[in-house]
């Protein structure tokens, strides 16, 4: 049934195809008994390979079929039953009889009328000059017909036409699957991913898409959208800022960095605004105090932001431009520019005004958008997309009511800083109530049960010895020992390790050691982190088998990162081999070890689904790196560690963040229950 449904679709999608000048510049070459070869690369490569001749001889068939219909609608019967008789089937006396047109130039007859050419022709080739006159009629009558025809329904590609007007229907069903459905979203999907387009559309490999790239660019005239250079280059070549010239700023759905915001929408005479000669900012309009505003936050230290221009492997030379900062952001300011960028760009293109002019029924119209971000189209993406890609929105879908409080929470923040600094007289959102779900639930975390993480810890040592695996193992030993965010784990070198010792006092007797890792946390607050004896171990030959020395003491690892790249990527992956080689002191970008790390869960679940713990399972299939910080949490106070120990460790501001983690009154609660019914 569903085969039947799927031919049915592509025998739909062949109906709907419209006929451009390429169509006609084909049969015409056929007609005249050009190289089919040659003519089909040239015109209608799109289509698929002419060594195909399956898909020839189909391509053919729609495209006479198609003229036919087209004739017929005009009431040109004749013409409809001509179009569809294949001249090439008619036998050609070769070389040895010239055309009419050859006999006639060499015989200096050219201007004679062509009855005369015609009896001066038979009369010296005979039978084979009569065939060879007929063919030339029906070839010259063919290209007449076609002439017509495309005259009458030759249309060129443009923009808004279905992808299925244009191409094959066995590509065009593979693109409407992924959600492509008109040229101009799938020049959006080439243009906003790149020379790997196709990559998440199953059917289209490198051949098609080269095809359908190559006829892209050969009809982007019409079409209006052109091809980007960036589409043919390996991303590893690609400067950021070759990247950025892809979208060009304007006054629409732009990153706040490309974002043009009009001058009567900028509130540099914003209704709220206060004198300027009272402001504690020097910012002139909004987007300049909401840029100040951002630049207050705690942001990255400058080894971290030497480390992340490290990772971006820019080919840029020089100085940074003035919004380059933006780069550069830490995970505190990067959650404020998000809902910064979403509230000013939903201010000055739909709400057509400027944020200093916001009233409280303006953010209460604004709170009900969070929740249902329409049209969707406009406003909802993928995630992760890149700022510089086309693809990018400032949304994925509507707001949980946990992200709705999170954005009103931020942009009161907004606006108390604008009134601090006297840059404006109010705070709009005072008084806007903040989202509650109906049904409260206590926040009981996200971790791992002790059984769950000794199950990890056993799958883990049964991959195989890559040193991505090495990696792996060490990461998990150390997260979880830790309880280190990602972004602290993949800044953390090994230099900020140190062994300290403590002698024995007058309130402990013992003599004391061991080694702390210094770690800068949220704010740039620094904090130090015991490392059990046994996980330094365990660094010792990670770091051994990446080429460096053992000792993490030692001179030669001074600023190496305690999380290295893959150093057998050429062996594991040959695809993937980078031009240079790997500097076994580098260190990884956090989503590098969030991917690897959520990849490791997904297996784990899908073991331990197989051993029949649904539940399990499904917990592991949901876990994350997070979860390896609430298992720290929650396994160290459950163990006998002091909250308030637990709290310095994490590097929590409050105390009451850290008790969440305190799960023994809920298990007594839970085992006096158990025991009462059992009575």
């Amino acid at each position: 049934m569903a085969s039947e449904f799927g031919a049915a679709h592509v025998s739909s999608l062949a109906r709907s195809r419209k006929l451009g000048p390429a169509h006609f510049a084909f049969m015409r070459g056929l007609v005249q008994g050009l190289p089919l070869r040659e003519t089909w690369d040239r015109y209608l490569g799109v289509e698929g390979c002419a060594t195909d001749l399956r898909v020839v001889r189909t391509t053919i068939d729609w495209i006479r079929d198609a003229f036919a219909a087209a004739a017929r609608r005009e009431s040109r019967f004749g013409t409809a039953r001509l179009v569809l008789f294949d001249v090439t089937r008619l036998p050609d006396a070769g070389s040895k009889v010239p055309s009419l047109e050859e006999f006639a130039a060499a015989r200096g007859i050219e201007d004679f009328s062509q009855a005369e050419q015609i009896e001066a022709f038979e009369a010296e080739y005979g039978r084979a000059g009569e065939r060879q006159t007929r063919r030339a009629r029906l070839i010259e009558k063919q290209l007449d017909a076609l002439r017509w025809l495309e005259s009458l329904v030759a249309q060129p590609p443009r923009a808004g036409d279905a992808v299925s007007a244009w191409l094959n229907p066995s590509i065009a069903l593979r693109l409407e699957a992924a959600g492509i459905f008109t040229l101009a979203q799938l020049l959006d999907r080439i243009n906003g991913v790149g020379r790997g387009w196709p990559a998440s559309i199953r059917g289209v490999g490198p051949a098609k898409a080269e095809r359908v790239v190559h006829w892209l660019m050969q009809n982007q005239a019409t079409i209006g959208i052109a091809v980007g250079r960036h589409v043919g280059l390996p991303r590893t070549s690609l400067s950021r800022h070759e990247l950025q010239q892809v979208v060009q700023p304007a006054t629409d759905i732009r990153p706040l960095e490309k974002l043009v915001v009009p001058a009567d929408l900028d509130g540099s005479s914003g209704a709220f605004r206060r004198p300027q000669s009272h402001c504690l900012l020097s910012a002139s309009n909004d987007y300049e105090a909401l840029l100040a505003w951002l630049d207050s936050k705690a942001g990255v230290t400058p080894e971290q932001r030497d480390a992340a221009k490290a990772r971006r492997r820019d080919l840029d030379t020089g100085t940074d431009g003035p919004m380059d900062w933006l780069l550069y952001l830490s995970h505190t300011q990067r959650a404020y520019r998000k809902e910064g960028e979403r509230f000013l760009l939903w201010a000055v293109v739909e709400r057509r005004k400027p944020l200093s002019s916001m009233t409280t029924e303006d953010c209460a119209a604004y709170r009900a958008f969070l929740a249902d971000p329409q049209p969707c189209s406009r406003w909802c993406g993928q995630r992760n997309r890149e700022r510089w890609s086309p693809l990018w929105r400032p949304f994925e879908g509507p707001l949980s009511l946990a992200a709705q409080r999170q954005a009103i929470t931020i942009l009161k923040n907004l606006y108390a800083f604008w009134v601090d600094k006297n840059y404006a007289m109010g705070n709009p959102w005072t008084g806007v109530s903040v989202p509650r779900s109906s049904q409260p639930r206590m926040n009981i975390g996200r971790s791992l049960t002790v059984s769950q993480w000794r199950f990890v810890l056993d799958q883990a040592a049964r991959l195989q010895d890559t040193s991505s695996a090495r990696r792996l193992r060490f990461a998990l030993s150390l997260l979880y020992a830790t309880g280190m965010r990602l972004s602290e784990a993949v800044a953390a070198r090994v230099d900020h390790l140190e062994w300290v010792e403590y002698p024995p006092d007058d309130e402990d007797s013992e003599h004391v050691e061991g080694w702390l890792l210094n770690v800068v946390g949220k704010g740039g607050r620094l904090r130090q982190v015991p490392v059990p004896i046994d996980v330094v171990r365990e660094l010792s030959s990670y770091l051994e088998s990446r080429g460096l020395d053992p000792n993490p003491d030692s001179t030669s690892n001074v600023r190496a990162f305690l999380l290295g790249k893959a150093t057998d990527i050429s062996d594991v992956a040959p695809a993937l081999q980078p031009s240079v080689g790997v500097d076994p002191r580098a260190g990884i970008a956090a989503n590098t070890l969030y991917d690897q790390v959520k990849r490791f869960f997904g297996a784990c679940a899908r073991v331990l689904s197989t051993q029949g713990d649904g539940k399990g399972a499904e917990r592991l299939a949901r876990a994350s790196i997070h979860w390896l910080r609430h298992s720290h949490a929650s396994h160290s106070i459950a163990r006998g560690t002091r909250v308030e120990i637990e709290q310095q460790i994490l590097g929590h501001a409050s105390l009451a963040t850290t008790t969440v983690y305190v799960t023994t009154e809920g298990k007594r609660r839970m085992k006096a229950i158990a025991s009462f019914w059992r009575r």
